[in-house]
This record gives C-alpha cells, structure tokens and sequence, in this order.
C-alpha cells in the first residue's frame, strides 16, 4: 500500500487510507513530531482535520509504502524518518473503549488477522 505525503494532506485521509487497507487497525498521529534526543510526544491529535504540516518536523514530500509484512516499528520509523510524523498503530475497539498502541515487533499482517479472528 502507498500513501502519499504532502503538507497539504488532511489526517483522516491518510488514516482513511490506511483503515481502507488494514481493517481493525487505525493510525494515530501525534500532535507534535519526535524530535532526536527529545521526550517522546504525548498529546495525540484530537482533531483530524490538521492537515500534517502541523504536526511534522520534516516537509519532505513523497509516498509512504506499508506493506503487510513491515513490523509496526518499521512502519512507525519510516514515518518519523522520512516525513517527520510521529504516529502509532492501534487496534480499534469495537465497544468504544481505549486503544492501545500494538507491540512493535509484530507485523502488520499478523495484527490485522488477530482481529478478524
């Protein structure tokens, strides 16, 4: 899957995207980038109607590609790396309730058939 990455993008299309692609899963981004050597970010986006040159660092812009079998740190990593977005992998919750970030290590593939299980 590749998603395109430009300042211009609104956060609920990308996550769209994503969603349309990994069903179960949802892409969270964070309000502020991750800056090297800085305290991880803590305040996730509340309003996906940013558009992600407020939240990013680096304004390089391009295509993302995820495939099925990247682990999450992979995918996460290539955001922070090449664009500059802080984001995590969370699986939704039918009922409503939190979400919580998936382990990095497992891949994409293996959470997306956990939840359809």
């Amino acid at each position: 899957m590749q998603i395109i990455i430009n300042n211009h993008r609104k956060i609920f299309a990308v996550q769209e995207e994503f969603a349309t692609m990994f069903p179960g899963l949802k892409l969270v981004f964070y309000a502020r980038p991750n800056h090297p050597g800085a305290a991880p970010p803590d305040k996730l986006v509340l309003h996906s109607s940013k558009t992600l040159q407020e939240c990013r660092a680096i304004h390089n812009e391009g295509t993302i590609n995820i495939l099925p079998t990247m682990n999450i740190a992979d995918v996460k990593d290539n955001f922070k790396d090449i664009f500059g977005l802080s984001v995590e992998i969370v699986q939704k919750r039918e009922n409503g309730g939190d979400e919580t970030p998936l382990e990095d290590k497992r891949t994409i593939d293996e959470v997306s058939r956990h939840y359809m299980n």
